[in-house]
């Protein structure tokens, strides 16, 4: 391990061909960095400056030496300009399903980043009763979740109209049993869309299961089956509202987050700002 201090001397004798304005730019005195360049040509095993020259210059193994100098005295510098600069030193996490990380979402988050250089958002997309159990367990500082019915501890709530969709180019009978286009095992819709076919005395089967709403929503485009979607998710999508299902009761978009003030709580302001925005969609 070459000692910066050492290479900066030796840097330094080299750049200014003279110990004595060396130990002038490093605020030493002759004697030290003359120690030091000693103590570099010990660990070396060479002979790095020629003393003998006038100005004293490097020798063949200091002028090969002397590139990799000034790159380790960079990067240290550059290392130590880093961590002197707080950008991002804070984290600040944040669950929300798939659809609510809009457009919109993005500008709030960007321009908090920029406003706040010393906080980093991570941002975790994924479904909402695993991103619930998650806060709970201390994962996330704020999180955006779908729901039936909002806990008390939420900061707001929204209601998101939901409804039935089928393909728009798909034919106006479906057969028996009906295809299903569905979220994997828990997610949020999906035990309530069996329980509505089956309250319809209707046979079902899943044909689709998508992992995220994107692919849910190219399932349903493609014509695969049925699916209980949010209404706000659908526009200017190839699907319709399968009219003998319909609209089905309201799910609740609520935002949740530990602390009440603080730069948390004005993230979490403009958060609710778009999620109020984004959720006056009806049927």
């Amino acid at each position: 391990m070459l000692d910066p201090r050492l290479l900066r001397a030796f840097v330094a004798i080299a750049d200014l061909g003279s110990f004595t304005a060396a130990a002038d730019r490093l605020n030493m005195t002759q004697s030290t960095i003359s120690q030091q360049l000693a103590r570099l040509e010990d660990a070396i095993g060479h002979r790095l400056i020629d003393r003998m020259a006038r100005p004293v210059q490097p020798t063949p193994s200091g002028e090969r030496l002397l590139g990799y100098a000034r790159r380790i005295l960079a990067l240290e510098q550059e290392a130590e300009t880093m961590l002197a600069d707080p950008a991002g030193t804070i984290s600040v996490r944040i669950g929300l399903p798939e659809d609510i990380v809009s457009g919109e979402m993005a500008a709030v988050f960007g321009a908090f980043a920029k406003a706040h250089r010393f906080i980093r958002l991570d941002v975790t997309a994924g479904l909402s009763r695993d991103l619930t159990q998650r806060y709970r367990a201390g994962e996330f500082d704020i999180i955006v979740v779908k729901e039936s019915s909002a806990s008390s501890d939420c900061r707001a709530t929204f209601p998101e109209a939901m409804a039935w969709f089928e393909s728009a180019n798909s034919a106006s009978e479906w057969p028996d049993p009906l295809p299903l286009v569905t979220f994997p095992p828990g997610g949020l819709y999906r035990d309530t869309m069996f329980e509505r076919v089956e309250r319809e005395r209707r046979r079902w089967y899943i044909a689709f299961s998508g992992s995220s709403l994107h692919n849910v929503l190219v399932g349903v485009e493609a014509g695969l089956g049925l699916s209980l979607l949010p209404v706000g998710t659908t526009k200017g999508r190839q699907v319709r509202v399968y009219a003998p299902f319909g609209v089905e009761r309201s799910m609740v978009v609520s935002i949740y987050a530990w602390e009440k003030a603080g730069l948390v709580s004005e993230l979490v302001a403009q958060m609710e700002s778009v999620l109020a925005a984004r959720l006056h969609i009806q049927v």
